[in-house]
């Protein structure tokens, strides 16, 4: 709420935090040597060198004056101060005296400490009072009114009075000493009942201790960190003596035997050069991270920096990123700054780099869905002569701009990039921006470039998106481009490639007749054939798979097909011609035989009834001996076997090929007798031993079988012996089939 500011001419002033003087005291015409606040604020203790010591409330009538016969260096008052029963503080000069108000108000006192020189610091918090002296630091518990520690005083031949011991509680249980160029922080534990014996209930352990690189004037806890004000001389670099420097902020983080410097500030106070290690203070205000560095002339402030004093520094490096993203992450405590204003001048500050792409892709993020700031920002990259790098981040849904500033774009890359004009209208809805000023615009430029494949496939797009689909069409066709079939079926065009059933097919056959014959009830068989007519090749690629698909759908047109498969794809004559029923046969020979398709020929033959003329064909054109064997098993007919064997007797390698595979078809013995004597027969001797192999396999199986046969008749016999000797149930009705008597007499 306020400070207390003592001054050498004994004058007390009360500042607010702005420093403005808002109360004054004369409590003393000589200096003023310390002042203590209770921790509500509410009252104050006030020494001076003149030994006067007073204790009284700000807000209240209270008071106390003492006048001692030496000059006194420090009071301290209870820290509830405020609550009746803690009417207490200490004063300090060559004892440590307790004041405690008991009866009738009366101030009674007690020494706590004498005899080790002048007391030089005290600090209160809770039941514990820290105090230090010439030989060290003390600590005492106020409810066991015992001492508990004594830290002794590292560097003693530092003067107490020119560098004083600066005491800090950081709780009610951390003290923090500072002397001379030593840290130390000190811990108050409880003793185990088991350790008690005579000793205090409670002890110290120091858990740091580090040395510091220039002596201490004063310090405070930082969190877990660390401020202390440090007393600096240096070597003039023009006298080469040893002078006052300016003294030094700093932020330690304490290790267990040393510590890390976080930051360092050296302070600008009037009149640094004259100053000693004494003449500096620092006061903290506890839970606001609030420092206070007094020196006699100035008292400065400083306050950990927050995230708006990050922003501007990081904004005054020109680190723009960094900055946006600290605001990013701290939007809901920064107060001075806005993430829209650091976006914009993010923005700027990449267009006045050069880097026009990253500043266009910035705009995303950053305007959001602001339309003003989008348009706004649009034009500026119009005026740089940037649209085009802009024109890949714009917005498209929520939220839309004005047609115009699309249309802008679009005009731009028009003059210059047709690729570029026409990747954005691929991308881009066709509610941007009006059609027709475009459509406009692109039919003016084809009359310079009529050719021009890239407009023609963009000026087909923009038609699709006004529904002109016929336009499209013929344009895609045109072409020859992929998405033509993607816009028949996707618009339902089917009406509209009547005529052009050609075109689709020079484009990609397949996906034509795929196309076609999925839409049948759209476009009907007899017109896609009739549109064909004059492209046979084309006509016969639709009726193969039209006939995969349904060997019964295109009947009509079987005949004709004979014709077709036999131009253009004889390898799938002989497949048709096995699986269709409604061609005519003797069309189909008439055609096989005048084109002298032998295979075909004898599957026609063979269908048609005249099997040996078929086996005939094979002997005489194909000569093949395996597929004429094939032939005779298919039909299995004895006589067929029989020209088989007269066509080949006179012929060693038909003998051999009929020896090989005759054996289960025909007795053997029968080609055997007729081969002449004499006769040379390649691989006789293999061709008689596979014969006798495959008889002697008929005779293994035939004797298998009949043991099977045997063994079930035996088995089937015995079932029924066992059957009919099974006794039968008979009553006085059933009688005797021999003799018609009844079989049980009454």
């Amino acid at each position: 709420q306020f400070l207390a500011l003592g001054t050498h001419y004994g004058k007390v002033y009360l500042l607010d935090v702005q420093g403005n003087i808002t109360q004054k005291f004369d409590v003393s015409p000589v200096k003023i040597n310390q002042i203590s606040l209770d921790e509500s604020g509410e009252h104050m203790g006030v020494c001076s060198e003149d030994g006067k010591v007073q204790v009284f409330g700000l807000y209240s009538a209270e008071e106390f004056h003492e006048t001692f016969d030496c000059p006194i260096k420090i009071v301290a008052v209870h820290p509830h101060f405020v609550r009746s029963h803690f009417k207490q503080f200490v004063t300090g000069g060559k004892k440590l005296l307790l004041y405690e108000r008991g009866w009738m108000n009366r101030w009674k006192p007690s020494v706590l400490h004498e005899g080790e020189g002048n007391i030089r610091n005290v600090k209160w918090r809770g039941h514990l009072i820290a105090w230090a002296n010439n030989m060290g630091v003390k600590i005492l518990d106020m409810i066991s009114k015992q001492r508990i520690t004594n830290v002794p005083r590292d560097d003693i031949s530092l003067r107490p009075d020119m560098y004083p011991c600066s005491l800090c509680w950081k709780d009610n249980l951390t003290l923090i000493i500072g002397w001379g160029n030593s840290v130390k922080i000190c811990s108050v534990k409880e003793r185990h009942a088991n350790e008690m014996r005579d000793l205090p209930s409670r002890y110290v352990e120091i858990v740091f201790q580090f040395d510091t690189e220039f002596f201490i004037s004063g310090l405070a806890p930082l969190c877990d960190q660390l401020v202390i004000l440090s007393y600096v001389k240096e070597i003039s670099e023009k006298t080469e003596v040893e002078c006052c420097a300016r003294p030094r902020l700093d932020i330690v983080q304490p290790l267990p035997e040393s510590c890390e410097e976080i930051s360092s500030d050296a302070l600008t106070v009037r009149g640094f050069q004259e100053n000693e290690c004494r003449d500096y203070h620092l006061e903290y205000s506890e839970g606001e991270s609030l420092f206070y560095i007094i020196s006699p002339r100035d008292v400065v402030v400083a306050k950990e920096r927050d995230q708006d004093d990050h922003i501007d520094w990081l904004l005054e490096k020109k680190k723009y990123e960094e900055a946006l993203m600290a605001a990013e992450i701290s939007q809901k405590t920064i107060k001075k700054h806005k993430i829209l204003d650091i976006g914009l001048a993010y923005i700027n500050h990449l267009v006045e780099k050069g880097e026009y792409d990253l500043a266009a892709r910035k705009c995303q993020k950053i305007l959001g869905k602001n339309t003003e700031l989008w348009e706004f920002e649009v034009y500026k990259f119009k005026e740089i002569g940037q649209l085009k790098a802009i024109s890949r981040y714009l917005p498209r849904r929520d939220p839309i701009l004005k047609p115009l500033i699309y249309e802008m774009i679009l005009h731009e890359f028009l003059e210059s990039d047709y690729e570029g004009f026409a990747t954005l209208i691929k991308e881009w809805p066709g509610d941007l921006y009006n059609n027709t000023i475009i459509v406009q615009a692109v039919m003016d430029h084809l009359k310079k470039d009529p050719q021009n494949r890239t407009l023609l496939r963009t000026l087909a797009e923009l038609y699709t998106y006004d529904q002109r689909y016929g336009k499209a069409l013929e344009i895609y066709l045109t072409l020859r481009h992929k998405d033509v079939f993607q816009l028949i079926h996707k618009h339902n065009l089917f009406s509209s490639i009547r005529d052009k059933i050609v075109l689709l097919m020079d484009f990609d056959s397949e996906k034509a007749v795929d196309m076609l014959l999925d839409n049948e009830d759209k476009i009907s068989i007899d017109r896609v054939v009739e549109e064909l007519e004059n492209r046979p090749e084309l006509q016969h690629v639709y009726l193969h798979k039209l006939f995969k698909r349904d060997h019964h759908k295109g009947q009509r047109y079987h005949e004709k097909q004979i014709s077709l498969y036999a131009e253009y794809d004889r390898p799938n004559l002989l497949p048709f011609l096995r699986d269709s029923t409604h061609c005519p046969l003797e069309k189909a020979l008439e055609i096989c035989q005048q084109r002298n398709f032998v295979e075909e020929t004898v599957y026609l033959l063979s269908r048609m009834g005249n099997s040996r003329s078929a086996l005939k064909m094979i002997m005489e054109e194909l000569q093949d001996v395996d597929k004429a064997i094939e032939f005779a098993k298919e039909q299995d007919d004895g006589e067929l076997w029989e020209d088989l064997i007269l066509y080949s007797i006179d012929k060693p390698p038909f003998i051999t090929g009929l020896l090989n595979n005759i054996g289960t078809h025909v007795d053997p013995i029968l080609l055997i007798h007729r081969i002449k004597e004499g006769m040379e027969i390649p691989n006789l001797r293999d061709s008689l031993v596979k014969i006798l192999q495959d008889y002697n396999l008929q005779i293994l199986l035939r004797e298998g079988c009949k043991k099977i046969l045997v063994a079930d008749s035996l088995s089937l016999l015995k079932k029924m012996h066992r059957t009919q000797m099974k006794g039968v149930l008979v009553d006085e009705e059933n009688i005797c089939e021999s003799c018609l008597s009844p079989i049980l007499p009454s």
